[in-house]
């Protein structure tokens, strides 16, 4: 049962105050950091400057007012983080994913599904549970850590697995941001813009992260490379139904009669009704602003109560594994990702 789940339905708002309270002091102050120059230039998004807050208040102030607290920090990290997956919706629309075409559909989709296979693959391989193998290969293969937190609640990973999970993907993400700029520098890929654009969009980690490495190349690779993320993006709705759908039959079952029952993923559906809905721009511009914001709050908000109730030395306990398996996810993305393109671009 996930950490939401344990939070009885009569819990009153008052019990859950403190706790969101908390949340929400972690996650404004990751907002005025995510907002500042430096953290801009390393590409570190507000998800990450929240769990690495609150993973230092989680090891220090945290333990002594958990009793207080704990009924609403897991409502930051179950409900609140739904809220802002249906939300994240709004950062997409179809026509976006019209514009790269073909060639951006078939590298997101083939990145994604590859990538995910040698996880559970590696994962075995590497003697890992597979909960935090299949963690790690969607934050490579989707869209870094809020990925990793929508596939959470079919997995019913415990938090542990999750940090390790969020960790690993945070550090090779940011390792990309070095490393792709100067490939591009070296002409170390003979890519066309658009398909260098297409290449970060397809093997980078997290929004924040691609935005950054486009603009350290060029505004048109930049826009290719957003347009492509964004469509990865995208495909986190029809990853999360085929997982818990794969998940009930093939997983690790917590009780005797779990396996064969597939947890269906509503938030996932909710993410793609509000992003069709999206597509019709409806909305005025100023109001889709206001709810982007607040989608921004509330997974803040998800990933300081992840970090708040995280133990530092479980982190220590998963040992080197998890970071060779999230090595290993890197190098084929950079790799298999760059011949992919080169195959594309001898088919035209």
């Amino acid at each position: 049962m996930s950490a939401a789940q344990q939070i009885p339905l009569s819990q009153s708002s008052a019990g859950l105050a403190p706790g969101l309270f908390l949340t929400l002091i972690v996650a404004g102050l990751s907002i005025w950091l995510g907002n500042a120059a430096w953290t801009h230039y390393l590409g570190l998004s507000t998800l990450t400057l929240a769990i690495v807050l609150g993973m230092v208040l989680g090891n220090t102030l945290y333990p002594r007012l958990a009793n207080g607290c704990a009924a609403g920090v897991n409502f930051s990290k179950g409900t609140l983080l739904r809220a802002g997956i249906v939300l994240y919706g709004l950062r997409l629309t179809w026509q976006q994913l019209l514009a790269v075409g073909g060639d951006g559909l078939i590298s997101a989709v083939l990145m994604l599904v590859s990538t995910l296979m040698l996880a559970n693959w590696l994962g075995r391989w590497l003697k890992i549970d597979r909960q935090t193998a299949l963690l790690i290969g969607a934050g490579s293969s989707i869209c870094g850590a809020a990925a990793v937190l929508a596939t959470e609640p079919i997995l019913k990973a415990k938090t542990e697995k999750v940090t390790v999970a969020v960790a690993t993907v945070v550090l090779f993400g940011t390792l990309a941001i070095f490393l792709y700029p100067q490939m591009y520098h070296w002409h170390l890929w003979p890519f066309t813009d658009l398909h260098y654009g297409i290449y970060i969009g397809s093997t980078v980690h997290e929004v924040a992260q691609v935005v950054a490495i486009g603009k350290a190349i060029d505004p048109a690779v930049a826009d290719a490379a957003v347009t492509v993320k964004m469509l990865r993006v995208m495909l986190l709705a029809p990853f999360l139904i085929g997982l818990s759908a794969w998940w009930g039959r093939h997983g690790e079952p917590q009780t005797a009669g779990e396996r064969g029952r597939i947890t269906v993923p509503w938030f996932a559906f909710g993410f793609v009704g509000v992003a069709l809905f999206n597509s019709l721009h409806l909305l005025p511009a100023g109001v889709v602003a206001d709810l982007l914001n607040l989608d921004t709050l509330l997974l803040t908000m998800a990933m300081a109560a992840l970090g708040l109730t995280t133990n530092l030395g479980i982190l220590r306990q998963a040992g080197l594994k998890p970071l060779l398996l999230g090595g290993a996810l890197m190098l084929w993305l950079v790799c298999g990702g760059g011949l992919l393109q080169m195959g594309l671009l001898h088919l035209h």
